[in-house]
C-alpha cells in the first residue's frame, strides 16, 4: 500500500471517527434532559413533579421536531447580511450533525422550564419551547455558528467573537428568556410575603444533586463535542476541553459551598449544586481558549457569581425563579462569554486583557454576550406578552394551591396527600 492510499484511508477513518464522537456527544446531550427534570423537580414542590416531568419531555420532543423543520434551516442557511437566513423545510443535513445541534436547541428551552415552575400553563411553556428552538435560538446561534456570521464580521466587531458551545448562545439566551417568564409569570403564592422573601423549599435535594451529576455528565458532550472533530491534534483538543470542563465545574462548586459557608454560616446543598453548574456554563464559551489554570479561575469565579446574582434576583428584583436558572445560565453565562477576552488564549497565543493582548477580544466578548441577552429578552417579553393577552399565562390560585400535577395533568407523582 503506497503513501497516497494510506493518507486516502487515514482521512477516510478520521471523518469516520468524528461522525461518531459527535454522535456520543449527542447521546451525553440528550442525557442531560434527565438531569434536568432531575434538578428541577428536587428543587421545586412534590405536588409539580409530574407537571416538570411533562415539561422536561415536551423541550426534547417538540424541540427536536421544531428545529429539524424549520430551526436548523434559520441557524445554518443562506445569509446575506450574517444576522438572518433561511436554507428549507425539513432540514436535510447530515444526520449525525442535525441530531447534535437539535439536543442543544432543546436544551435552550428547558432552561426556562424550571425558572417558571409551579404555577405556569402546561400549554404556555410548550408554546414557548416551540418559540425558542424554533425561532430565538437558531436566528441568535447563526451570528456565531457560521463564517459568515455578523459577529465574525471584523467590520462590525474587532475580532471574531468566540462562544464554542454556547455560554451565551445556548445558556444566555434561555437564561434571560426564563428571567423575563419568570418575572411576567409572577412569584408562587407565598413566596414574597409583605416585602420579605419566604422559603419555598424543594422537596427532594438527593434528586436534584443526582440531576447536577447527571447534568454534569452530559456537559463532557456538550462542550467535548463541540470540537466538532476526532482524530489526530482533534483528539487532543477534545479531551483537554473535557479536562477543563470538569475543572472548571468542580471550582464552580467549591466556589459556592465556600461562599455560601462564609456568607450563611453553613455549607448550602442548594447553592452548591448551582455553583457546580455555574461553573460548567462558565467555561462554556472558552472549553477551547483557556488554560488549566484559566478555567479553574472562570468556573470558581462563576461559582462565586451565581451565589449573589440568585440574592439579587430574589431579594432586590423580587423575581421568583424558582431554581434560580436565570443566574445559573444568564448571568453566569455571560461572565463565561466575557471571561475569554480577560485572559483566553488561542492556542499558545494570549488573546485577553489580562495576560498581555489588549481590549480587542474583550470588546468582542461584551458585545456578544449583550447582543444575545438583549435579543433573548426582547423576543421572550414579546412572546410573553402575547400569550399573557391571549390564553393567560397563570393557572388559578386554587390549580396552583392544588398542585399542577392534578390540575394539569390529573395525576400525582406520590401516593397520598403530599404538598411540599
Amino acid at each position: 500500500m503506497n503513501l497516497i492510499n494510506l493518507t486516502f484511508l487515514s482521512a477516510i477513518v478520521k471523518d469516520d471517527l468524528t461522525i461518531l464522537w459527535i454522535t456520543i456527544a449527542g447521546f451525553l446531550v440528550f442525557f442531560m434532559h434527565a438531569g434536568f427534570t432531575l434538578l428541577e423537580s428536587g428543587m421545586t414542590q412534590s405536588k409539580n413533579a409530574v407537571n416538570i416531568a411533562m415539561k422536561n419531555l415536551m423541550a426534547i420532543s417538540l424541540g427536536s421536531i421544531v428545529y429539524w423543520i424549520i430551526g436548523y434551516s434559520l441557524m445554518y442557511g443562506d445569509t446575506a447580511n450574517g444576522f438572518f437566513r433561511w436554507g428549507e423545510f425539513f432540514s436535510g443535513a447530515d444526520a449525525y450533525d442535525l441530531f447534535f445541534q437539535s439536543m442543544f436547541a432543546a436544551t435552550c428551552a428547558t432552561i426556562v422550564s424550571g425558572a417558571v415552575a409551579g404555577r405556569t400553563k402546561y400549554s404556555v411553556f410548550g408554546i414557548m419551547a416551540l418559540v425558542i428552538t424554533g425561532i430565538i435560538y437558531p436566528i441568535a446561534g447563526g451570528w456565531e455558528w457560521n463564517g459568515d456570521g455578523w459577529l465574525n464580521n471584523t467590520d462590525i466587531v474587532p475580532v471574531e467573537f468566540i462562544d464554542l458551545a454556547g455560554s451565551s448562545i445556548v445558556h444566555a439566551v434561555g437564561g434571560w428568556a426564563a428571567l423575563v417568564g419568570a418575572y411576567m409569570v409572577g412569584p408562587r403564592i407565598g413566596k414574597f410575603v409583605d416585602g420579605k422573601v419566604m422559603a419555598v423549599p424543594g422537596h427532594n435535594k438527593t434528586l436534584a444533586t443526582l440531576g447536577v451529576f447527571a447534568l454534569w455528565f452530559g456537559w463532557f458532550g456538550f462542550n467535548g463535542g463541540s470540537q466538532l472533530a476526532w482524530g489526530g491534534d482533534d483528539t487532543v483538543a477534545a479531551t483537554t476541553i473535557v479536562l477543563y470542563t470538569n475543572l472548571a465545574a468542580s471550582a464552580g462548586a467549591i466556589g459556592a459551598l465556600f461562599t455560601t459557608w462564609i456568607y450563611y454560616g453553613k455549607p448550602d446543598i442548594v447553592q452548591t449544586l448551582n455553583g457546580a453548574l455555574a461553573g460548567l456554563v462558565s467555561i462554556t464559551a472558552g472549553a477551547a481558549n483557556m488554560t488549566a489554570i484559566g478555567s479553574f479561575f472562570a468556573g470558581l469565579i462563576g461559582g462565586i457569581i451565581v451565589v449573589f446574582a440568585i440574592e439579587f434576583i430574589e431579594k432586590k428584583l423580587k423575581i421568583d425563579d424558582a431554581i434560580g436558572a436565570s443566574a445559573v445560565h444568564g448571568v453566569v453565562g455571560v461572565w463565561g462569554t466575557i471571561v475569554i477576552g480577560l485572559w483566553g488564549v488561542s492556542g499558545s497565543d494570549p488573546i485577553g486583557l489580562f495576560n498581555g493582548a489588549g481590549a480587542d477580544q474583550l470588546i468582542s466578548q461584551i458585545i456578544g454576550a449583550l447582543s444575545y441577552s438583549v435579543w433573548a429578552a426582547a423576543l421572550a417579553f414579546i412572546f410573553f406578552s402575547i400569550l399573557d393577552k391571549t390564553i393567560g399565562l397563570r393557572v388559578s390560585k386554587n390549580e396552583e394551591e392544588e398542585g399542577l400535577d392534578i390540575a394539569e395533568h390529573g395525576i400525582s407523582a406520590y401516593s397520598g396527600k403530599r404538598n411540599r
